[in-house]
């Protein structure tokens, strides 16, 4: 058997490369379809027989009872999707435009301000200076602010941003500022173009961070129709419990409710969209992650 001249592999290496790679991506596959399944199986076979990837029993009784108020859930979709698009849009650039700052090599105060925010990863004020601070001074309970602006900044990612932009040569900032060009339009025209595959990346974290966010909305929130779909989802299981504790305390009979199935249909309907964001990123993921983790 010859060897492939273009990638220097043996013919036997790349079957058993593809084969393993395979069998990895069935077993990473297996517990979203184990998610699935235990969806829409029926709450007594899942006590009686277990999870299986195979319903034995199929009902979609929790799906029922997610959507026993279609337009509640709805809503919730269209608050998560809007804070998730708004928040990362905005975290991306207020996340770039500090690294650019931090790393540019004349801003004589570069290291000061670094400590400043790697400080804040350390030591923490607690939850109660947190909640008074977001209440009282910056009066944004009960508004999307509030969902919005505690994850604008991740300082974890402020930092591999920093490292990814490192490594652009600072003579192409020299060559743009002698041509006349000012600091703004150098960020905005050449090195946001730069680091693609950095704000890709980061921007996938940054949407997950906000498309499963329901504490800030357990904080903040009292209006219902600001609830993101996380926390109408949390609320629902918790009233699941409660009802099923109430009437096994009380000995009423009654149909049992779908606790264990209704976890997972929650994981299906919670995670389904956001899912779908991923293939789209994939060729910046690694690139992004690998030069902002080392630098070279």
């Amino acid at each position: 058997m010859k060897i492939n001249k273009r990638t220097g592999n043996h013919p036997a290496f790349s079957i058993i490369a593809y084969a393993l790679i395979a069998v990895i991506s069935i077993i990473c596959l297996l517990p979203f379809l184990l998610v699935v399944t235990g969806s829409i199986t029926d709450e007594n076979a899942i006590y009686q027989y277990g999870f299986s990837l195979f319903p034995r029993q199929v009902s979609f009784f929790a799906y029922s009872v997610i959507f026993r108020s279609p337009q509640a859930i709805m809503r919730a979709y269209g608050v998560t999707i809007f804070v998730t698009v708004i928040g990362t849009v905005l975290g991306l650039f207020i996340t770039a435009m500090t690294a650019y700052v931090l790393c540019r090599k004349d801003f004589k105060y570069r290291n000061v301000f670094a400590f400043f925010f790697y400080f804040t990863t350390l030591f923490s004020g607690g939850l109660v200076s947190y909640y008074i601070f977001m209440v009282r001074y910056l009066q944004i309970k009960d508004t999307y602010f509030a969902l919005i602006l505690p994850l604008l900044l991740n300082v974890f990612y402020l930092l591999i941003m920093r490292n990814f932009m490192n490594s652009i040569p600072f003579s192409i900032i020299e060559s743009a500022k002698i041509d006349g060009a000012g600091d703004f339009t150098i960020f905005m025209k050449i090195v946001l173009w730069i680091i693609t595959p950095a704000l890709a990346s980061i921007g996938l974290f940054i949407a997950l961070a906000y498309w499963n966010d329901w504490f800030n909305a357990m904080l903040f929130l009292e209006d219902h129709k600001r609830f993101p779909l996380q926390y109408m989802l949390y609320r629902i299981i918790n009233s699941v419990r409660f009802a099923s504790s109430m009437t096994a305390n009380a000995g009423i009979p009654a149909p049992r409710m779908p606790q264990q199935s209704i976890k997972m249909a929650m994981t299906v309907v919670a995670t389904g969209p956001i899912i779908f964001l991923y293939p789209f990123l994939q060729k910046y993921f690694v690139k992004g992650i690998t030069i902002g983790a080392v630098k070279g």
